[in-house]
């Protein structure tokens, strides 16, 4: 006899909280079947009931990541302008225990992403999706003179999430050399460069010379 919808409900929720350990422990390339079952206590075939495919668990795992993702805790998004772009990308960065974990797990997951074009192409929308997020900000920002007025967005907008996952993956490997307040400095940096130039200020003119008036 089937589960009813409400059990079933709550069960697949149980099954979710234990796939969400398992990435936590093993990343991706530790997620099987048999590993969820395992830290369930079930057998494989009962989770079949729910993930047929390993695909299908992945698939789910990455969904799960993503919402996991967007309703973490975030930063106060300060005025319009690069102040929210700055907030919008330290949300990425590894600065806690909890977004160092995610952060693990979603790197965890490109080497199957990239052996699977469905996957593949899943996480191209996600990335979409940041850039997207990014652009009403700077447009914000040049609106505010906070960058130059002939800045392409969009290419910006692809800079900014391509430095900040570089910096994930540096801090990820050597958190030592990459805490919390130096990535925020090279955050910093980097926002530092979009920013118009100054203009050049202009010399004062030279003093005139002083004229010598002679004793008749």
């Amino acid at each position: 006899m089937p589960p009813a919808p409400g059990d079933r409900d709550a069960r697949r929720e149980d099954v979710s909280e234990t796939v969400w350990q398992v990435l936590a422990d093993k990343g991706f390339g530790g997620l099987t079947l048999r590993a969820v079952a395992t830290a369930m206590g079930v057998s494989t075939g009962m989770l079949m009931h729910y993930f047929p495919t390993k695909r299908a668990l992945i698939t789910h795992a990455l969904d799960l990541l993503e919402k996991r993702t967007a309703e973490r805790p975030r930063r106060a998004r300060p005025g319009a302008g690069l102040a929210t772009v700055r907030v919008m990308l330290l949300d990425i960065l590894p600065l806690t225990p909890d977004d160092t974990a995610r952060n693990r797990i979603w790197v965890s997951s490109w080497d199957l992403s990239l052996a699977d074009d469905g996957l593949a192409s899943e996480q191209a929308d996600r990335y979409t999706r940041l850039r997207s997020s990014l652009l009403p900000h700077l447009e914000a920002a040049r609106d505010l003179g906070e960058l130059p007025a002939d800045t392409d967005l969009e290419q910006l907008a692809a800079t900014a999430v391509a430095f900040t996952h570089g910096l994930v993956v540096q801090a990820l490997f050597d958190p030592a050399r990459f805490p919390e307040e130096v990535q925020s400095a090279m955050l910093d940096d980097f926002l530092a460069t979009t920013a118009p130039p100054r203009p050049s200020p202009v010399p004062s003119p030279a003093p005139a010379p002083a004229t010598t008036v002679r004793p008749r």
